[in-house]
Parts: C-alpha cells; sequence; structure tokens
C-alpha cells in the first residue's frame, strides 16, 4: 500500500512539471509573436511615409486646452480656489460690463401693464483664479455644468413678473474662459416686465418701457455694473415686429439704485419706444362710432308723424354706441382718468341721444299743436260757404264760413298740404269780424306749428355742423 501511494504521488508531480514547462514554452513564443509583430509595423510604417515618426515634420506643441487627459477642473484649479467669494475680494469693486441682444418682443398688455422680451444677455468680468496655460491663447467654452462651480454675476430683472432661462435642448447658457482669466457668460431669457403705462391719449399714445437690471447682493462697493460699449451695447434682431406697435428706438441708460436697508447699487436700463398703429382702431372704434351718429341724424328727414320709423332708429343707434363703448373699456384696464377714445366715444354717444331728444321734443310740441287745433276747431262755427282752400287763399276777405266739407275740417290738425292749410285756416279765421277776440289765442297757435316744422330743419345743420366741429378740434389736438 505504501508503495501504491509513492507511485500516484510521482505520477502528480511528473504530470505538473510537464504541464508548466509547456505554458512556459508557449508564453514565450506569445511574446516572440508580438515583438516581432510591433518591428514589421513600425518598419511598414517608416517605409510608406518616408519619414520616422519622431520627424520634425510632425511634432506639434502641446496644448494642454485640448488635452483629453487633462481634466478642465483640474486645468481651472477649481478646488484650490473658493469661489463662493467674488474675484479680488477686499479690493476695490470688480467691474462687469453687460451687453444685450433683443431677440424679440413678444408680447405688450395694456391690461396688465407689462411686456414680454426675449434676449441674449451677457456679462465680461475677469477672475484670475481660472487663469491657465496655454501656448496659442485659445479659450475654452463649457455649458451649465460648470457655472454652477464657479463664481458669476449675480443679476436679476427688476420689477419683472416672470422669467426663465431656455431650457430645450439643454440649458442656454454658454461660459468662455480666456488664459488671462477674462469670462464670457452668456444666457437665453425670456422676461416678463412691468411697464407703467399712461393711456391718456390712447389709442394715439406712444409708450416707453424699461427693463431694468441688478445685482441682487453686491452693492457698488463690490460690484461695478455698467454698458461694455456705451449705448452700443444693446442690439435688436431686424425682424422684430409688433401687430398694434411700431418700435421707434432703444437706448440704454445707467444709474444708482438705493435701498435703505442694503445700500447703493448699479442699474443697467434698456428704454424702448413704441407707437401704436391707429388704422386698427379707426376700423374697429372710430369709424363705426362715427357711421352710427350720422345714421341718427336721417330721422330729421323722416316724417315727424312716422313714430314706428324715428323711435326704432334711435334706440338702434343708442343701444349701438352703446355695445361699442362696452366693447372697447371690456379690453383696457379700469383706469381712473379719461382716455382719449373715452372722450369721442362718449361725445358720439351724446349725439346719438340729442338725436333721440330731439324728436321726443318735435312729438310733444306737435301733441301740444294738435290739442289747441282741437279747442280752436270747437270754437269755429259752421264752416259751410267755403268751398276749398284755395279759394280762401285767393279772396282774403271772405268772413263767413259757405261751402267748406265738415269732415276736411275736422282734419286739419294733419293736412295734406303740410303748414298752407293751416296758415289758410289761421288766416280765415283772424279775418272773421266774429272771431276777433279769438285772434290773439290762434296767433299763438300759428307760431307753435311753424316751430315744429322749424326743429328738423334746424337740426339737419345743426348736428352735422358741430360734430364735423368737435372732429376737427379731436384730431388737431391727440393727432
Amino acid at each position: 500500500m505504501q508503495v501504491d501511494a509513492v507511485l500516484v504521488l510521482l505520477c502528480v508531480w511528473l504530470a505538473a512539471a510537464v504541464g508548466k514547462s509547456s505554458a512556459q514554452r508557449r508564453g514565450h513564443k506569445l511574446e516572440t509573436y508580438k515583438h516581432s509583430r510591433t518591428r514589421r509595423e513600425t518598419s511598414r510604417t517608416d517605409g510608406e511615409g518616408g519619414h520616422k515618426t519622431g520627424s520634425p515634420m510632425f511634432k506639434r506643441s502641446p496644448d494642454m486646452t485640448k488635452s483629453p487627459m487633462t481634466k478642465s477642473e483640474q486645468l481651472l484649479r477649481i478646488d484650490d480656489h473658493d469661489f463662493t467669494m467674488r474675484p479680488a475680494f477686499g479690493g476695490p469693486p470688480i467691474p462687469v460690463g453687460v451687453d444685450v441682444q433683443v431677440e424679440s418682443l413678444d408680447t405688450i398688455s395694456e391690461v396688465d401693464m407689462d411686456f414680454t422680451m426675449t434676449l441674449y444677455l451677457r456679462h465680461y468680468w475677469k477672475d484670475e483664479r481660472l487663469a491657465f496655460p496655454s501656448t496659442n491663447n485659445q479659450s475654452m467654452t463649457f455649458d451649465s455644468r460648470l457655472v454652477k462651480k464657479i463664481w458669476v454675476p449675480d443679476m436679476f430683472f427688476v420689477h419683472s413678473k416672470r422669467s426663465f432661462i431656455h431650457d430645450t435642448t439643454t440649458d442656454n447658457v454658454m461660459l468662455r474662459v480666456y488664459p488671462d482669466g477674462n469670462v464670457l457668460y452668456s444666457l437665453r431669457v425670456t422676461v416678463t416686465a412691468m411697464c407703467n403705462m399712461d393711456l391718456s391719449r390712447f389709442p394715439l399714445d406712444t409708450q416707453t418701457c424699461s427693463l431694468e437690471i441688478e445685482s441682487y447682493a453686491y452693492t457698488d462697493d463690490d460690484l461695478m455694473l455698467y454698458w461694455k460699449k456705451g449705448n452700443e451695447s444693446l442690439d435688436t434682431d431686424e425682424r422684430i415686429s409688433l401687430s398694434q406697435f411700431l418700435i421707434q428706438k432703444f437706448h440704454t441708460t445707467t444709474k444708482l439704485a438705493f435701498y435703505s436697508s442694503t445700500g447703493w447699487y448699479n442699474r443697467l436700463y434698456i428704454h424702448f419706444t413704441l407707437r401704436r398703429h391707429i388704422f386698427f382702431f379707426l376700423l374697429q372704434t372710430y369709424f363705426p362710432a362715427t357711421l352710427m351718429v350720422m345714421l341718427s341724424w336721417v330721422s330729421f328727414w323722416i316724417d315727424r308723424r312716422a313714430v314706428p320709423a324715428r323711435v326704432p332708429l334711435g334706440i338702434t343707434t343708442v343701444l349701438t354706441m352703446s355695445t361699442i363703448i362696452t366693447g372697447v373699456n371690456a379690453s383696457m384696464p379700469r383706469v381712473s382718468y379719461i382716455k382719449a377714445v373715452d372722450i369721442y366715444l362718449w361725445v358720439s354717444f351724446v349725439f346719438v341721444f340729442l338725436s333721440v331728444i330731439e324728436y321726443a321734443a318735435v312729438n310733444y310740441l306737435s301733441t301740444v299743436q294738435e290739442r289747441k287745433e282741437r279747442k280752436l276747431r270747437e270754437r269755429l262755427p259752421c264752416t259751410c260757404e267755403i268751398g276749398h282752400p284755395d279759394d280762401m287763399a285767393v279772396d282774403p276777405q271772405i268772413t263767413g264760413y259757405g261751402t267748406m266739407d265738415v269732415n276736411m275740417t275736422g282734419n286739419y290738425g294733419m293736412p295734406e298740404n303740410g303748414g298752407r292749410q293751416e296758415r289758410i285756416l289761421a288766416q280765415v279765421a283772424l279775418n272773421n269780424p266774429q272771431m276777433a277776440g279769438q285772434a290773439k289765442p290762434s296767433r299763438g297757435y300759428v307760431n307753435i306749428w311753424i316751430d315744429t316744422h322749424a326743429i328738423d330743419k334746424y337740426s339737419r345743420v345743426f348736428f352735422p355742423g358741430a360734430y364735423v366741429l368737435f372732429n376737427i378740434i379731436y384730431w388737431s389736438i391727440y393727432s
């Protein structure tokens, strides 16, 4: 049994020795193959190119900014500095230049008194902590991920209601760092800011709105905010257009803003002047109101006895003017002063209303006149000798009433020949000696009848003339 165990151990040892030697031979062959392949590839490259790899023709000066082996954080030494403090902390204020490119003016609302603007906001400053070595002075560009690790100006929009940085398809933020430490920080922003409008001349007005930029935390002792190129720091897209406004000009200013609790701050202003287009309001407001006023004048040419024609015409024009006024005020803020459009609409409304009152006066005077006619007819004797009113006009000395038809006498309150027959009847009454005592009352009756005819006659001239005069004065003041 011991001999068998010794034989088994001897066989195991021989097998292990043989396997080890074969593995060493295979490893040696593989190393030899790799070495020979490397030599062949090197000789092939030298033979095809005609130059060695280390030839001066292919040598370039190394640029650390383009080296994939160096991380940007290590190159900028971000971990070596505290970027929670501004550059040159404890020294003079750091100058931060700003320029703006306006991409669009989206909306301008009179109801909310604000405007919406999309712009590219760029900041320029120098932070020596971000300086890095570079042989060819090439800058490095980063996105928003590095912005969160360094110091950037804390700008905000004063009097803004809403604002956001565009994030489609990624955050629209760009950071560019130069070897000497100069930094360009750009972002694309849409902001809705307040604009205090004076609507006293609406819609013939011109508005000036402002977008204000300011540092939130750093006073003028720590940060000096300025326009980088003066008034040329503001650039606008030539394709900017608005439906209701004409953009007249953009300009910039700089002022100091004081807060009692924190101090003085540099504030940058972007002013833009807008002039409103009037043609839309001419079509939607002024022309309809003028036509309604002119339509109300039609009643002056309609017979005063045509009540079903004149009354609905006047009421319709009044209700239409009320609808126009309500529609205009529904799209306007509830301001405490009178606007130019209110003056025009309300004066037009008064003209329409007066045309209704004019017919009410005519109708009332006609009613009073008919009562006096009835009383006069009751006091007249029998008119049986007069054949026709025209005969009375030929012979004014007739004093009797022989052949006049009783039915005609009963209908003279509304004569077919207008005022002629009424004057003839009044003349007959005055020429009768028996009616001498009644002449004075009938004279007053004749005057009333003539006045009712004259009201419509004079209104046809007075109303258009007064309205034309109002338009001349209105457009000369507000245009």
